[in-house]
C-alpha cells in the first residue's frame, strides 16, 4: 500500500509516517519503477506498535530500542521495557492524585480566607514537593536483581552471623493466620520477592497478586509459580487502580523504605485497599526508638561491629510510628513481637466509608 493508504488505514497523517520514516524506525521498500515507497503488513503493525508506545508516552529513542529487541525476539526484554513504563505511569498517576488534592487545599483555603494567602499556599506546595521527593528518591542499594538467584537458599539460612529473614517460615504462617482469608477475596504481597508469602495465600485457593521493584525476584516467582499475577513497581507507586484489594501483606521488605516513606507506602496502601480492607505487615522493627538505642548500645558492647553495620544500612521501623499512624486512621491495629526483632502488625478498619 502507498503511503496515503497506509495513513487512511491508521488514522494517522503523513507527516507522521513521514517523521518515524526519518527517525529509522520504519524502512519501507520502494517501487522499482516509480520509486514510490510501498508499505506491506508489517510495516503497519510496526507502525502501529510505535504508535501505541507513544500513546502511553513512551519516548522515541526508548520505542527505537525496544524494536531493535523486537526484532532479534527478545520477548523478555520488551515485556520488561513495558513493565517499566506502566511502572513509571502510575507512578505519574500517584503524583497527579495529590496535585489534585493539593490545588483542592489551596483552593478551598483561599475560599475560607477571602484572600490569597501567599506563604500559606507556598507551605502547601512545598509539602507537594516533599512528597515528590520521597517517591521519587527511593534506590535498590542492595541489588536484588544480583540476589533473586540464591534468595530462597538466604532467607532458610540459619548459619549467617547475622540473619536478615529470622524467624522467617513463623512469620509468613503468622501473616496467613492473622489475615485469614475467606474464598473470594484477592490479596496483593508488595515486595513478593520469590512469592513464598503469596504462594502461603494461593495454597488455600486465595486469588493474589503481587508486585516487585526487581524484574529478577519477579522472573525467578514465576519459575515457582507461573499462574500468579505480578507487576513491577514499589511501594511509593503501586501498579494497581484504586480500591481492588481485600486484603495487602508484605514481609521482610518495609525496612528498605526511610520512616518519611514508610508513612507515604502506608498512604498508598490504603489507596488500593476497599473500603473493608485490612493490612497486615511483618518486618525487622524495633518496639521503639529506646530500644533501637538499648540494642545497638549492647551490639557495641559485644564488639558485633559487622551486625551494627548491617542494621544501620537498613531502616528498621519504629513501631509505635506505625501503629500511630494506623489508629489515628481509624484502624484496630493488633500486634505482637516475634523474635528478637521481628515484628507482625495487623490492621483493620473501624469505620467503612464509600
Amino acid at each position: 500500500m502507498l503511503i496515503k493508504e497506509l495513513a487512511e488505514l491508521l488514522g494517522i497523517s503523513t507527516r507522521t509516517i513521514r517523521f518515524y520514516e526519518e527517525k529509522g524506525m520504519i524502512s519501507p521498500e520502494k517501487h522499482p519503477t516509480n520509486h514510490y515507497r510501498v508499505f506491506n503488513e508489517d510495516d503497519a503493525r510496526r507502525l502501529q506498535t510505535i504508535i501505541s508506545l507513544r500513546e502511553v508516552g513512551m519516548p522515541i529513542e526508548e520505542i527505537r530500542a525496544l524494536l531493535v529487541e523486537l526484532d532479534k525476539g527478545d520477548q523478555d526484554h520488551v515485556l520488561y521495557a513495558l513493565e517499566l513504563q506502566r511502572s513509571m505511569m502510575f507512578s505519574q498517576f500517584v503524583e497527579l492524585k495529590h496535585n489534585i488534592a493539593t490545588t483542592d487545599r489551596i483552593i478551598n483555603h483561599i475560599k475560607h480566607k477571602q484572600a490569597i494567602a501567599w506563604k500559606d499556599i507556598f507551605e502547601i506546595t512545598n509539602g507537594l514537593k516533599k512528597l515528590r521527593d520521597l517517591r521519587t528518591n527511593w534506590r535498590d542499594h542492595w541489588d536484588f536483581d544480583r540476589q533473586a538467584e540464591f534468595h530462597d537458599e538466604l532467607v532458610y539460612d540459619k548459619s549467617q552471623e547475622f540473619n536478615q529473614h529470622p524467624s522467617y517460615e513463623v512469620a509468613l504462617q503468622m501473616i496467613l493466620d492473622w489475615v485469614n482469608p475467606h474464598m473470594g477475596e484477592k490479596g496483593l504481597d508488595i515486595g513478593t520477592g520469590t512469592g513464598n508469602l503469596a504462594g502461603l495465600f494461593m495454597g488455600r485457593g486465595i486469588e493474589m497478586c503481587g508486585i516487585d521493584q526487581s524484574k529478577e525476584m519477579l522472573r525467578q516467582c514465576h519459575r515457582k509459580f507461573p499462574d500468579y499475577e505480578t507487576k513491577l513497581g514499589n511501594f511509593l507507586a503501586i501498579p494497581y487502580l484504586d480500591h481492588g484489594f481485600d486484603f495487602a501483606v508484605t514481609s521482610y521488605a518495609f525496612h528498605h523504605l526511610t520512616e518519611e516513606q514508610k508513612l507515604l507506602a502506608l498512604d498508598e496502601i490504603t489507596r488500593v485497599l476497599k473500603p473493608h480492607g485490612r493490612v497486615c505487615i511483618v518486618d525487622l522493627m524495633f518496639e521503639n526508638e529506646d530500644e533501637r538505642r538499648i540494642y545497638l548500645n549492647r551490639l557495641r558492647s559485644e564488639n558485633k561491629h559487622a551486625v551494627i553495620a548491617a542494621v544501620e544500612n537498613e531502616f528498621y521501623a519504629d513501631r509505635s510510628n506505625l501503629i500511630d499512624w494506623f489508629e489515628s486512621h481509624e484502624y484496630i491495629v493488633k500486634f505482637k513481637q516475634i523474635s528478637e526483632l521481628v515484628h507482625i502488625i495487623y490492621a483493620v478498619p473501624t469505620r467503612i466509608s464509600y
